[in-house]
């Protein structure tokens, strides 16, 4: 609720100079798009569609979705319902087992999709076309340009990292020497055949972009949904993908809600689904498939400052990135951040150095932005919630913004960080409070003391995801010992430790779960979207003399 005229006036004026920032360059839509993401409003909402063997088309029912900026219904997607997704299930359900490729069969397409990459990599240099996808990102899930920038940079850096021949290389085999003349035993990477990718809103091009074409890479048939609330970038990516290329048929693409998406996937039995998002709905995933999963799922992520201080400066920009970039809406974001005595001097002060950043956000530029999981009162009340956990203190923020038009629905809150002992977290009521992932602006600081670290430690195995984490330390016996005793998946370390900002030349998954999946890497791929098989070649000759019978 706007608290007065001069804050309505503020509010529409900010959001004027967001748009013309936007446009200023003058770039046209690209041919294949179909969207303008300048035009998208309530009086014209773009129209999204779904894509099932190679057709587009739309649904009985659509569903209207919101500008987070202002709540104007400026989308309107369809909503795919029980009865509408035959289609959908047949095509998952009859791609054969051994895929639409492998290394026996249609090698060429290999070759083909290289060539994709290729394509779409130029296609993504071209000007227009990077501030089409730029521009979309900040209309759908608003984050500031360098946030949406690098969705761009890295699915255009990653696509020219499979080009010509690196697709092909994905199904590189390995061969052993037999027993006798004519046996070789050679192990195959081989699809699954119908799969499916389900990403959520936070990267809204990056992740199932990645993940969908990876499945293509290894010859499976990928169906993919994403939240329907940004899932216009990756129609809009598709539509791209077939302008330098790629197959119609070689994907499918689903608007639509959570249980609708999940009988698709029983009754199509999905070989394989990558899934990203909360713990929840993962856990139920692997029981209604049957183990036949990989999970990038929910990340309660932390960062250890070490005994040494150097710095500072850099340290605390670093962790109000991680934690308070895209107003903490990632999976990898900082969610609690332990802090060695020695940065909490007078002459430190680590914890105001971050305060001051953090204090720099706003919604004019979108370095803080609306939360689209949590209302504002959810983020107020968990805030309150540790708030009384014993020696907490707020260290700063715990407030909504005013002077915006943010739907109600979502959250407005400003960057806010909650103080607390090491010695609290061995309650366990406080550890649970404390140790709830909230997607949004929000971190838990933890206070501990040189002699402490056995309790940091054990505080961070308790936690039951294990994605991302910094040890911000140059001292090599330090950093072992934290290495060591834990098992972060994506781990970083040293004076430029962070959580977030993964290049996509690193592996970037959660550890210690069978379930576990990754993006990015070749053996990121070859994990996920295939299975290995063992070919034994047994050519002859045969013995001049037939062995006894054994």
């Amino acid at each position: 609720m706007l608290s007065s005229p001069r804050q309505a006036l503020c509010s529409r004026l900010q959001l004027q100079v967001w748009r013309r920032n936007l446009t200023a360059r003058g770039f046209a839509v690209p041919s294949w798009a179909t969207v303008d993401p300048e035009k998208m409003s309530g009086a014209a909402p773009a129209v999204a569609m779904n894509l099932c063997g190679g057709e587009w088309s739309s649904s009985k029912m659509t569903q209207d979705i919101v500008d987070p900026l202002n709540g104007e219904v400026f989308m309107k997607v369809p909503n795919t319902g029980m009865d509408e997704i035959e289609p959908f299930v047949k095509r998952m359900a009859s791609v054969p087992r051994s895929g639409l490729h492998n290394a026996m069969k249609k090698p060429e397409r290999y070759v083909m999709l290289g060539e994709v990459c290729s394509a779409s990599a130029r296609e993504m240099h071209k000007p227009e076309v990077s501030e089409f996808f730029t521009r979309l990102i900040q209309r759908v899930a608003p984050k500031s340009a360098a946030q949406a920038g690098g969705e761009i940079k890295a699915v255009r850096t990653w696509l020219e990292d499979y080009s010509g021949n690196n697709v092909r290389m994905l199904a590189e085999s390995q061969g052993l020497p037999g027993d006798h003349v004519g046996q070789t035993t050679v192990g195959y990477r081989f699809p699954y055949g119908g799969v499916a990718v389900v990403t959520p809103f936070n990267f809204p091009l990056e992740i199932c972009s990645l993940q969908t074409m990876s499945a293509i890479f290894m010859g499976n048939q990928c169906t993919t949904k994403v939240d329907w609330r940004v899932a216009i970038v990756m129609e809009q990516f598709i539509r791209m993908l077939h302008a330098v290329g790629l197959p119609k048929t070689d994907m499918d693409f689903i608007y639509c809600d959570g249980p609708v998406f999940n009988e698709i996937l029983v009754q199509g039995n999905s070989r394989m689904t990558l899934f990203t998002g909360s713990q929840r709905v993962a856990d139920k995933l692997a029981v209604d498939l049957k183990g036949k999963v990989k999970l990038e799922d929910a990340g309660f992520d932390w960062k250890i400052l070490g005994p040494d201080v150097f710095d500072e400066d850099y340290v605390a920009w670093q962790s109000d990135q991680d934690a308070y970039g895209f107003a903490g809406q990632k999976c990898s974001a900082q969610s609690m951040l332990f802090v060695h005595e020695n940065w909490s001097q007078p002459e430190t002060d680590i914890v105001k150095k971050i305060s001051d950043r953090a204090g720099q956000r706003n919604l004019e530029n979108l370095t803080n932005c609306p939360v689209l999981s949590w209302t504002t009162e959810g983020l107020l009340e968990h805030t309150e919630k540790c708030l009384k956990i014993p020696g907490s203190s707020l260290a700063f923020g715990g407030k909504a913004l005013a002077g915006h038009k943010i739907p109600s629905q979502y959250g407005a809150i400003e960057p806010t960080a909650v103080r607390v002992p090491v010695d609290a977290l061995l309650d366990e009521d406080s550890f649970k409070v404390a140790t709830t992932e909230i997607f949004g602006p929000f971190q838990v600081i933890v206070d501990y003391k040189e002699g402490q670290l056995p309790q940091v430690l054990e505080a961070i195995n308790r936690m039951p995801n294990h994605l991302t984490a910094g040890i911000v330390s140059n001292d090599p016996r330090f950093v072992n010992e934290v290495i060591g005793n834990s098992i972060t998946g994506t781990t970083y370390a040293g004076a430029r430790a962070r959580t977030t900002g993964a290049p996509v030349q690193h592996w970037f998954g959660p550890s210690g779960d069978p379930r576990a999946g990754g993006i990015h890497t070749k053996h990121a791929i070859q994990l996920c979207w295939s299975s290995h098989r063992e070919v034994i070649y047994d050519v002859g000759p045969v013995p001049p003399k037939v062995p006894p019978q054994s």
